[in-house]
C-alpha cells in the first residue's frame, strides 16, 4: 500500500533514511523537507575548507534536489522550514522561506532529523565582536569569506571540542593567527587528561595558542577578555563551545523529551508518537557500557539510526545494542582516535567499575622504516573478567586503525585475552608483526595476572619531588640526552651486574624510553627477590609529553634535564 513519509531534515540522518527508504519500497512517497539551501552536505568536512584542503564551498555538497528527484525519486525541497506538527491531524505546516508561501503536507510516518544547534551564550559584549558558528555549508562559507578580509588575521576559537580544535587546525594552516580558549583544564574529551597532553603540545609547536583552564567572561571590541583577566585579540570569534538538540518541533507537538533534554526514542527510534521517529544529534541514545541514556552527536551512528527508521517502517528486523561512541581526529601532523569509556568519564559519571589501564608506546612499524614513529595507546578493562572498556590512540601513524580493532572487540564483548590472540595483517610499511593492539592484550593480561606493578606518566612529578627512588635502565648515552631529575643511571645491559646498586627496602621505579626494556627490568628484579618495584608506563618518552605544555604553561620547573620527543 502506498504510503507518505516525510522527512524533516536533510544531512546525515534525513537523507540516508530516504535513501534507504527508496531502496526499500518503490511505491511510497517521500518527501524530504530542509531548512537551509542544501539537502546533503559533508557536515563534519566543514573545518576543512578554511585551510583549502577543500577549495571550493560547494565541494561540500553532497547531493542536490534535481539529482535526488531523479536518482532516488524523492522529493527534497530546501529553503523549506516545518514550522509546526500537528499529530491528531498528521499534518506538517511548512513554511517556504524564499517565497514566504506556507502551507500543510499529509504525512503516514514521519521522521525527524533536525539536528543541533551550535550554543552561543548570552555573554556580555557579544555584540562588539564577530561571532561565528559552524553547522552547515552557509556557515562555513560565510566564516572563510569573512576571515580572508581581515587586515590583522586574528581569530579566536572559543570551544576545545572537535570542532573547535578542527577550526583551529584550519585556520592555523590558512595562515591565520589563531587563539583556541576551552574553559576546562583540557582539550577533546573523548581523550583522558594524560594522553591529550599530545594533541596539546602539537598546537602550541604549530603556533596556535592555546589557553586551557581559563572562561570567557566578556566581550570588548574586537577582543575576548577572560576570567584570569587576559585579554585575547579577535577580528573574528568563532564559537564552538557545544550543541544542543533541536527539539523545538518535538516539545511544540508533546513529544516526550529525556532527562539529556533530547528526544526521548525506543529501541527503534520511535518516539512517544508510533507514526513520528526521530534520529542523529536530535535524540538520546543507549550507552552500551555505562548502560544510560546519552547524546551523541556522531556521523556514524545517525547514519545506522536512519537504516534502521526505514527499515523499521517497511517491517524488516532492526537491532539496536546501544553505541559505544568512537571518532577520530586529524591535528597537523598526528592522528588519535578513542572508543568506549575513558577515566574521565568512569568519574564524571560515578561508574562502580573496577578497572586496570594499559599505557604503552610502540612503534608504529618496523622501527627500521624511515617513517616509522611512536603510537601511544592506552586500554582500560574490567578487573577481574578482563573486558575491553575503552581505548585511546595517538600517534603520526595509523592510529584510527588500532581504536577500530578495539571498538569491534569491544562490541563483540572481547577481553585482554583476546587481543593477543587476534590475527592481524602484517608488513613492515603498516605495522609490526606483533601489533600494538596485541602488545595490549599481553600487558592486560600480565596486570590482572598480577605479575608485574606500575605506575603512569601522571604520577612521576610526585615521585621526583618526593626524592623516590627511580633507575632509567636507558642506555648510557641516551641518559645523557635528558633525564629525569635525580634518577640513577642503571641500563640494562648492566643490570644484572649492578643489582647490588638497588635496595630491596624500599619502592624502586623504573623507567627506559617506552616502558619495554623497564618492564624486562623489572621483572628481571622480581626473579630474584624484589618485590616493590614499577615499571614507569610510558616512561621517558611518555613523560616529556605529559609534562612539556603545563612546563611551558605555568613556566614551572621541569622534572626532566631536557625533553625527548623522538
Amino acid at each position: 500500500m502506498k504510503r507518505k513519509i516525510v522527512i524533516i531534515g536533510g544531512v546525515a540522518g534525513g537523507a540516508t533514511a530516504a535513501a534507504r527508504l527508496r531502496r526499500n519500497s518503490e511505491e511510497d512517497q517521500i518527501i524530504m523537507f530542509e531548512k537551509g539551501p542544501h539537502v546533503s552536505f559533508s557536515n563534519c568536512a566543514l573545518p576543512y575548507h578554511l585551510s583549502g584542503v577543500i577549495k571550493e564551498a560547494d565541494h561540500l555538497v553532497l547531493m542536490n534536489p534535481e539529482l535526488f528527484l531523479k536518482q532516488y525519486n524523492i522529493d527534497a525541497r530546501v529553503n523549506s522550514e516545518v514550522i509546526a506538527i500537528d499529530r491528531t491531524k498528521k499534518v506538517v505546516t511548512v513554511k517556504n522561506l524564499g517565497t514566504g508561501e506556507v502551507y500543510t503536507e499529509t504525512y503516514d510516518k514521519l521522521i525527524l532529523s533536525p539536528g543541533a544547534t551550535p550554543i552561543v551564550p548570552a555573554i556580555p559584549g557579544i555584540e562588539k565582536v564577530n561571532v561565528f558558528t559552524i553547522r552547515n555549508v552557509v556557515d562555513i562559507d560565510r566564516l572563510n569569506q569573512f576571515v580572508k578580509q581581515l587586515e590583522t588575521n586574528e581569530v579566536t576559537v572559543i570551544g576545545g571540542g572537535y570542532v573547535g580544535v578542527e577550526a583551529a587546525e584550519n585556520l592555523r594552516k590558512g595562515g591565520y593567527q589563531v587563539s583556541l580558549i576551552e574553559a576546562t583544564n583540557q582539550i577533546l574529551r573523548p581523550f583522558d587528561y594524560d594522553m591529550v597532553q599530545i594533541f596539546h603540545k602539537v598546537l602550541m609547536d604549530n603556533e596556535v595558542n592555546l589557553i586551557v583552564g581559563d572562561k570567557v567572561e566578556k566581550f570588548e571590541e574586537n577582543k575576548v577578555v577572560l576570567s584570569s583577566g587576559r585579554v585575547v585579540k579577535a577580528d573574528a570569534v568563532v564559537m564552538a563551545i557545544g550543541v544542543a538538540p533541536e527539539t523545538h518541533l518535538a516539545k511544540e507537538a508533546g513529544l516526550e523529551i529525556g532527562d539529556t533534554g533530547a528526544i526521548k526514542v525506543d529501541k527503534n527510534y520511535q518516539t512517544s508518537d508510533s507514526d513520528i521517529y526521530a534520529v542523529g544529534d536530535a535524540i538520546e541514545v543507549y550507552h552500551a557500557l555505562t548502560h544510560s541514556v546519552t547524546k551523541l552527536s556522531l556521523a556514524g551512528p545517525a547514519l545506522k539510526q536512519a537504516r534502521s527508521v526505514a527499515d523499521h517502517i517497511n517491517n524488516r528486523s532492526t537491532l539496536n545494542k546501544g553505541y559505544i561512541g568512537s571518532s577520530a581526529i586529524k591535528i597537523f601532523e598526528y592522528n588519535g582516535a578513542s572508543t568506549g569509556l575513558n577515566e574521565s568519564l568512569i568519574q564524571a559519571l560515578n561508574l562502580k567499575i573496577n578497572y586496570q589501564v594499559v599505557r604503552i608506546i610502540l612503534s608504529d612499524k618496523v622501527g627500521i622504516m624511515p617513517d616509522a614513529t611512536p603510537m601511544h595507546f592506552k586500554l582500560l578493562f574490567e578487573v577481574p573478567t578482563g573486558k575491553i572498556l575503552g581505548a585511546q590512540a595517538i600517534g603520526k601513524g595509523d592510529a584510527i586503525k588500532r581504536i577500530d580493532v578495539i571498538a569491534t572487540a569491544i562490541k563483540f564483548g572481547g577481553t585482554v585475552e583476546d587481543l593477543k590472540d587476534l590475527e592481524l595483517s602484517y608488513a613492515p610499511p603498516f605495522s609490526t608483526a606483533k601489533d600494538i593492539v596485541n602488545y595490549a592484550g599481553y600487558v592486560g593480561s600480565n596486570l590482572l595476572n598480577g605479575d608485574f606493578k606500575q605506575v603512569n606518566v601522571d604520577k612521576v612529578r610526585e615521585l621526583v619531588e618526593n626524592d623516590s627512588y627511580i633507575v632509567d635502565v636507558r642506555e648510557r648515552y641516551e641518559y645523557e640526552r635528558g633525564h629525569l631529575k635525580e634518577a640513577i643511571n642503571i641500563p640494562l645491559s648492566e643490570l644484572r651486574g649492578r643489582i647490588s646498586e638497588i635496595p630491596m627496602d624500599k619502592p624502586v621505579y623504573l623507567h627506559c624510553r617506552t616502558g619495554q626494556r623497564s618492564y624486562n627490568a623489572v621483572r628481571a628484579l622480581q626473579n630474584v627477590g624484589y618485590q616493590n618495584v614499577y615499571n614507569i608506563t610510558g616512561s621517558f618518552l611518555g613523560v616529556s609529553f605529559y609534562e612539556y605544555y603545563n612546563d611551558k604553561l605555568s613556566n614551572r620547573e621541569p622534572i626532566v634535564t631536557e625533553y625527548n620527543f623522538k
